[in-house]
């Protein structure tokens, strides 16, 4: 039996411990404090001399110098297996119905649960069969993981080729008996269960190639998908301000998203929206199987009052999951919420390391940083043949909605598309409130791209004359002007304002999005004469009203016919004047 390492702390200060060690230790390797009776988990973060600063995950109190700490030798990992679905994790993957369960409503320290039900029993279907040369990644069968085939591989932290000696036959099993025995090289023999780990600092990179992402993430949110698209294997951010609408947006998007499984890292935020996920979450309805949404779900939790290092843990736990999904040729949807929180924690620790700050404080590696979380995205070719995705999308949570911040800016940098979201748009009560002049997108859209770009001029122009009509009024505005206000407010108010709450409106396929943006740029290109600007209002007024009303009709219904029609005959009423 190896033996344990123990070494005195000669530093705490507030959550980072110093320790002085004279063995061997490595970078992010995991650690154990002990207090009294209770062993509390560390991780190293710094490695300087004879001296390692350790970020501690919980707690510190009752900590002092000349206390032991028992090093594993092991990096900060997480379990993967099948059961990942429907969990609520807190950042080390401890299940937190099961720590509630286990402590009560305070959760008490020093207590780390496994990840997995050792007891629940999995039907499992082999795929290879004794004799079969394998490298790690491989798959050896699977079993059904509610909706998601659900792959056993061949662990992912081995090395070298094998030979499979046994695979076990079709039947039920639990997830630690083994599913097949593998010789290697050396001639040794390795059980493969149903299991394995994988430190969460490392990328999983088991794939053969990494494309380019260009096919569009359909979200049904027509702001999106249209304006601003999101490709699958892609990124994006969605920054704003307190109350502009990032977790209904949230729920909108993985609601309706063309992803396989989605992950939700709460990751800092305020306990009271954290609730408010766990709490409304599960009760989302799944459009693909008419099921609850958590069963295609993880969520990992960490509030803003738990210790920052489990914080800045939650965000790989969950990107880690993520990229295991991914590896079965699955297309998975990761929204973190919030990276600002993920980054004030670093932030913190980077006070405590005592290393020279960057701007706001922020360690002056934020960037690299970010970059390196956004960079685990991505559209994957497997060995199999297979594609497999990764789409992250980061809310940002800049103080008082300023972008020019430092985790914004750097977010900015990294990602494909950028939603931001705007206390203007917000208080007028214009959902979502993503602003159409501020956002933009490098991938590419569901519509064409000339028509868009007639629509994105109507909107721009409509924002000067706007602007100018606050200074001289609308009596000194010139008609032809005051057409192009009246059509970028017709635009806004029929396409890029959406009801989230509504079933039909809340989500609009692509093909209904296609159809709506066709007939929205014919009236955006005709051209319209009035008498007067009382006249110019109420037509669309009359006409938006239509639009409006047609967007909470079901696509094939015959009043949505109907509601066509009236549009059809108003508009060729408006454009008969010139012809």
């Amino acid at each position: 039996m190896e033996q344990k390492i123990l070494e005195p702390i000669v530093g705490v200060n507030g959550n980072m411990i110093t320790v002085e060690y004279s063995g061997r230790i490595i970078q992010n390797e995991v650690a154990y404090a002990i207090v009294g009776d209770a062993r509390i988990k560390c991780e190293v973060i710094r490695v300087r001399g004879k001296y390692a600063d350790l970020q501690v995950f919980e707690s510190t109190n009752g900590l002092k110098v000349g206390d032991m700490v028992e090093f594993t030798g092991e990096l900060l990992s997480v379990e993967l297996g099948p059961g990942l679905l429907t969990q609520v994790y807190d950042g080390l993957q401890n299940p937190l119905p099961l720590l509630a369960e286990h402590s009560g409503f305070f959760l008490q320290r020093g207590i780390y649960l496994r990840a997995l039900d050792r007891e629940k029993i999995w039907h499992f279907t082999p795929l290879a069969k004794a004799g079969d040369s394998v490298v790690p990644g491989d798959r050896i069968g699977f079993v059904m993981e509610g909706v998601v085939k659900h792959y056993i591989m061949v662990p992912m932290r081995w090395t070298g080729n094998f030979t499979l000696e046994s695979v076990t036959a079709e039947g039920d099993y639990k997830i630690d008996d083994c599913m097949a025995v593998a010789k290697n090289s050396a001639g040794e023999t390795l059980n493969i269960t149903m299991t394995q780990h994988w430190p969460v600092k490392i990328p999983i990179s088991d794939y053969a190639e990494k494309l380019l992402p260009e096919t569009p993430l359909i979200t049904c949110q027509r702001t999106i998908d249209t304006f601003f698209p999101v490709a699958t294997g892609g990124t994006f951010c969605t920054p704003g301000p307190f109350g502009a609408g990032k977790t209904v947006l949230q729920h909108a998007i993985s609601q309706n998203a063309e992803a396989d499984v989605v992950v939700i890292a709460a990751c800092g935020e305020r306990a009271g929206e954290v609730v408010e996920i766990l709490r409304e979450y599960p009760d989302l309805t799944d459009p693909r199987t008419g099921r609850s949404l958590m069963d295609r779900s993880i969520i990992i939790c960490n509030t803003s009052s738990m210790p920052v290092s489990a914080r800045e843990a939650s965000v790989y736990t969950a990107v880690t999951l993520a990229e295991y999904y991914r590896q079965m040729g699955l297309n998975t949807l990761l929204l973190a919420d919030s990276t600002s929180r993920w980054a004030q924690a670093l932030r913190e620790m980077s006070g405590r390391l005592e290393e020279i700050p960057g701007e706001e404080a922020f360690p002056a590696y934020l960037e690299s940083l970010i970059a390196s979380f956004y960079e685990r995205a991505g559209l994957v070719r497997l060995r199999s043949g297979e594609t497999g995705s990764i789409t992250i999308g980061g809310s940002v949570s800049p103080a008082g909605g300023n972008f020019e911040e430092p985790v914004t800016q750097a977010t900015l940098k990294v990602v494909g598309a950028f939603l931001g979201l705007s206390r203007e748009r917000s208080d007028a009560r214009r959902y979502p409130a993503i602003h159409p002049l501020d956002s933009w997108s490098k991938y590419q859209s569901i519509v064409d791209k000339d028509q868009l770009k007639y629509a994105r001029n109507i909107l721009h122009r409509g924002s000067e004359v706007n602007q100018m009509m606050k200074v001289i009024g609308e009596e000194g505005t010139a008609m032809e002007d005051f057409i192009v206000y009246l059509k970028s407010e017709f635009l806004d108010y029929t396409y890029l304002q959406q009801n989230t709450f509504d079933a039909v409106d809340g989500a609009t396929p692509a093909e209904r999005q296609r159809e709506m943006f066709g007939d929205v740029h014919r009236v955006l290109k005709t051209v319209f004469t009035f008498d007067d600007k009382e006249t110019a209002r109420k037509y669309f007024l009359d006409l938006r009203q239509l639009f409006i009303d047609r967007n909470y009709m079901e696509l094939d219904s015959a009043e949505y016919r109907d509601q066509s029609a009236l549009i059809e005959k108003l508009i060729a009423e408006g454009s008969k004047k010139n012809a």
